[in-house]
């Protein structure tokens, strides 16, 4: 019987439809297997009264890491190597994981702004308070500005003449990392700043 099948088979395509009825079994037990898997850690988890959001996340997991594994399998049968591709993908993540890092400060001043802007802890003309903690006084200052990576102060604190008054640029996610007081309607006049 398996020589008519082979019979069957054009000259030269041997290989090819070994190789096509090897990833399709790879393929078909990768499946049969995580479904096995996911019922069986559904069961343990009914039997042990497991937390329904526990128990999703191991079938998750277990299933990515089937498939991801018959996936590999597959990719070797075709002639790519494992290690070639892990090196590969850890290269990825690694250079991603150091971009990430490099640019978190830009993209968390980036997300509080927009805090900022659609909650409205304070607005142009506030004074607030950047207090760092009981015994140490904080940043004080009149609002004059605010955009996308910090915020712009106009330094209020005791000795310090109006007029010459410096300007401080406070990250905008100290705002959300410290303690701030806050006045509305200030008693000086506000006017916008030419420097």
């Amino acid at each position: 019987m398996i020589e008519s099948l082979y019979n069957l088979i054009p000259e030269g395509w041997e290989r090819s439809v070994l190789l096509g009825l090897q990833v399709l079994a790879i393929l078909l037990a990768g499946f049969i297997l995580q479904r096995f898997v996911a019922r069986t850690i559904t069961r343990i988890g009914e039997r042990y009264h497991l937390p329904p959001q526990f128990v999703l996340v191991i079938r998750g997991l277990l299933r990515w890491l089937i498939m991801g594994s018959a996936v590999l399998m597959v990719l070797e049968r075709f002639g790519v190597s494992g290690s070639v591709l892990w090196a590969a993908l850890s290269g990825f993540v690694a250079v991603a994981a150091v971009a990430f890092f490099a640019i978190w400060s830009v993209l968390s001043n980036l997300f509080c702004a927009v805090l900022i802007f659609t909650l409205g802890p304070f607005r142009l003309g506030d004074r607030v308070e950047v207090i760092e903690s009981a015994d140490k006084p904080g940043v004080k200052g009149r609002v004059v500005a605010i955009n996308m990576l910090y915020t712009t102060l106009e330094d209020m604190t005791e000795g310090v003449n109006i007029e010459e008054a410096p300007l401080l640029q406070i990250p905008n996610s100290l705002f959300f990392q410290k303690a701030v007081r806050r006045w509305r309607g200030t008693d000086v006049p506000f006017t916008f700043l030419d420097r």
